[in-house]
Order: C-alpha cells, then sequence, then structure tokens
C-alpha cells in the first residue's frame, strides 16, 4: 500500500479548514455571478439583435431584388425578382395585399411580412398606351376675350 505525503501548504490548509472554505466560496461566488452576467449579457445581446432584425423595413416600390430578398420572409431570391418584373410591368404597389398578385406570393406571406413593409412613391412607373396619350383640355378663355364679348 502507498502512503502519500502532503506539502507543507496542504498540510497547513488541512490543518486549518477556515481558509480552504473561504477560498472555495469565493470561488463559488466568483464562478456564480461571473455565469450570471455572462448569461444575462447574451441574453441581452439576442434581445437587442432580435429587435434590430425586427425593425429592418424595405419599400417594395424602390427595392431591388437583393433587398427584397434580404429582408422579407419566405421570399428567396426568385420571387424577389418576381415582385421587381410584377411591379415593372404593372406599377407601383399601392398597398401590402397587393403582393399577393404577384405568383408565388400569397396572402399568409404579406401578413408574415407586414411590418417589414413600406409603401412609398416608385421611383418609375410604367408607360402604358392609355398613359402615353395627352389628352387636350379645352382652353379657357382669356378676361379679355369674355369681356369683348
Amino acid at each position: 500500500m502507498e502512503s502519500w505525503t502532503l506539502s507543507p501548504l496542504a498540510e497547513r490548509t488541512a490543518r486549518d479548514g477556515s481558509h480552504t472554505k473561504s477560498r472555495s466560496n469565493a470561488m463559488k461566488f466568483f464562478k456564480t455571478s461571473t455565469l450570471k452576467k455572462v448569461f444575462t449579457s447574451l441574453m441581452l445581446s439576442l434581445v437587442l439583435a432580435g429587435s434590430a432584425l425586427a425593425t429592418d423595413k424595405v419599400n417594395i416600390n424602390t427595392a431591388n431584388a437583393t433587398e427584397l430578398d434580404r429582408v422579407l420572409l419566405n421570399v428567396g431570391p426568385t420571387k424577389a425578382e418576381a415582385i421587381v418584373a410584377y411591379r415593372k410591368q404593372n406599377g407601383a404597389f399601392r398597398s401590402p395585399e397587393q403582393l399577393a398578385m404577384v405568383k408565388g406570393i400569397g396572402l399568409k406571406t404579406v401578413e408574415k411580412n407586414r411590418d417589414r413593409i413600406l409603401i412609398g412613391a416608385s421611383s418609375a412607373a410604367p408607360r402604358t398606351a392609355a398613359a402615353s396619350r395627352t389628352t387636350a383640355t379645352p382652353a379657357r378663355p382669356s378676361a379679355r376675350a369674355a369681356m369683348q364679348r
């Protein structure tokens, strides 16, 4: 059977238990408080990151396909391109619900993204034959011509 010998420090520590207890209690406190701080910091980071992501908004009348893909939920590159193509063909969206007219986008997708969608003026409206025709408005007679009659 082997016998163990203790170092002088270990012998002194074994005799005087208070030193060991206070040190271990201090270590427990340090570990516990550090874990609490790390956990609290992690949770705060997640909350802030989540709120930052939730505030990401996109104007569906001016955004390109990359922006739409990045911000809108359940909208990938293909659907984002379809949104841009629909907008070019039919003009600016007047409400978020009009997104449901785009192939591949349903009302559920619109509802999931309602807080991310902004409606603003489009930079370029499509030109249609009806819009390109100018209608002549009758000229109002001048005050001088009206007086001469």
